[in-house]
């Protein structure tokens, strides 16, 4: 049985008790709890399953949430030396600082810092700035200029424990690969650890997979492919009258048309005429109302799109399911993609969405990037990201909540996405820390 299959019941709720412990953080008595209910023959399928997604999710709340007060500011203090506890409290009082009760005690998100670092208030006040590059700016004006861009790009990649403390343990290990999409063609892979399989080159969330000893590790995977990016002038289309249904439906825990949705929805497309002013709307309403913040691993959250439109928060991949949801809401096809953001010098993690305008096909948006920009006042590249994309991308995932290949039935350290990698150790799945992964750029070749 796939252990991750209970949090497609998560949006089902659990009984009030325990949804109180929970929230208070006192997660011991939560957990007592959950056991009196699953030893009781009166829960159905769907309650006990979200009894179990939420236990696991406090089981993992702790390793992220792991910064007390004192030792919060203690960590702003080190770039800024003046930083006040009552800055540092009217940080959490403005929610531009995530945190949790744990045993009733509020932590506060290790990675808190590298989401100040984004703005320009806490860098005027002393914050090293995240650095800034000029690629994104460079690459959408060659692509305006000459129509599309292209790349072939070489990576390495890969994921275990370095050095593990039974070096004939069993490991089992998978890693997210380049898939045949759009924007991908032209895909090799030059080199791999022997006895490794591969995914369909179509699969929803393509994969590479090994099974041997972790003396033998780390499972490791080298690819190049080509990707292009072709520009297209959203203020041109002319979409058909009738407009497909697919990937228009709710896709639980996370994409779930809740009242709240339903009603934000209705406003930000009132008067909108078609399609594409319907996306565009949408897409205005997440880059211009939803400001970048770190978030916990996507295992500890609940009702990702409904939580981000009600707090204005978000990485990437929120951004991303709350777009998706409003689209689909609307009527407008819209579905998921995810891989890494690559340039020369590094790969990083990174999700987006598609939307679908016949007769033009699956269009993209990045509101993460559209946020960004927003966030430094540039209207041309915040409007480009609706409808293009940059040719900077590793596609490996076209589908959120999908299974590997071969399945991994154990807790997977994401068990909606896949862009770093799972591995499980004799058994015992290897999250946080634990789950080692690099990702090299070995070469980049920018195609005219």
């Amino acid at each position: 049985m796939d252990r991750n299959a209970v949090f497609a019941d998560l949006s089902a709720g659990v009984p009030a008790d325990v949804q109180r412990l929970y929230m208070a953080g006192y997660f011991a008595a939560a957990n007592a709890r959950i056991d009196q209910l699953l030893a009781q023959d009166r829960l159905p399928y769907t309650g006990k399953n979200a009894l179990l997604a939420l236990r696991e999710i406090m089981r993992r709340i702790p390793d992220n949430y792991t910064l007390d007060r004192e030792a919060a500011i203690a960590l702003v203090q080190k770039e800024i030396p003046d930083f006040t506890p009552a800055e540092f409290d009217a940080l959490v009082a403005d929610d531009r600082v995530d945190w949790r009760y744990i045993e009733g005690k509020p932590y506060y998100l290790d990675r808190f810092l590298e989401a100040l670092r984004l703005y320009p208030d806490m860098i005027a006040r002393g914050l090293t700035p995240d650095p800034a590059s000029g690629v994104r700016g460079k690459v959408m004006a060659a692509m305006k200029e000459r129509g599309h861009l292209s790349a072939t790009i070489t990576l390495r990649a890969s994921v275990g424990p370095d050095h593990p403390a039974d070096p004939d343990a069993e490991l089992r290990a998978w890693l997210p690969i380049p898939a045949a999409c759009e924007q991908q063609s032209e895909i090799e892979i030059l080199d791999a650890t022997p006895g490794t399989e591969f995914a369909h080159s179509d699969a929803e969330q393509r994969t590479a997979y090994w099974c041997g000893r972790a003396g033998e590790g780390p499972f490791t995977v080298t690819y190049r492919y080509h990707i292009r990016a072709d520009y297209r002038d959203m203020d041109t289309l002319t979409p058909d009258e009738v407009q497909p249904t697919f990937c228009t439906e709710e896709q639980a825990p996370h994409i779930v048309f809740t009242p709240w949705l339903r009603g934000l929805c209705a406003e930000i497309t009132e008067g909108c005429h078609g399609p594409v002013e319907k996306a565009r709307a949408i897409y205005d309403y997440v880059t211009t109302h939803t400001n970048y913040r770190y978030q916990p691993a996507y295992a500890c959250l609940e009702s990702i799109a409904d939580n981000c439109a009600k707090s204005g928060w978000g990485d990437c991949g929120v951004m991303a399911l709350l777009f998706i949801t409003l689209c689909r809401i609307a009527g407008i096809p819209a579905r998921w993609q995810s891989g890494l953001y690559v340039t020369p010098q590094s790969a990083s993690s990174h999700d987006w969405a598609q939307f679908y305008i016949a007769p033009y096909g699956w269009l993209w948006a990045d509101c993460s990037f559209g946020s960004g920009a927003h966030r430094r006042g540039d209207e041309e590249r915040r409007r480009f990201y609706f409808g293009n994309l940059d040719p900077l991308r590793m596609v490996a995932n076209r589908e959120f909540y999908a299974q590997l290949t071969p399945p991994d039935e154990e807790w997977r350290n994401d068990p909606y996405d896949n862009q770093a990698g799972e591995a499980v150790l004799n058994g015992q799945p290897l999250h946080g820390d634990a789950l080692n992964y690099r990702r090299e750029v070995l070469s980049f070749e920018m195609e005219e």
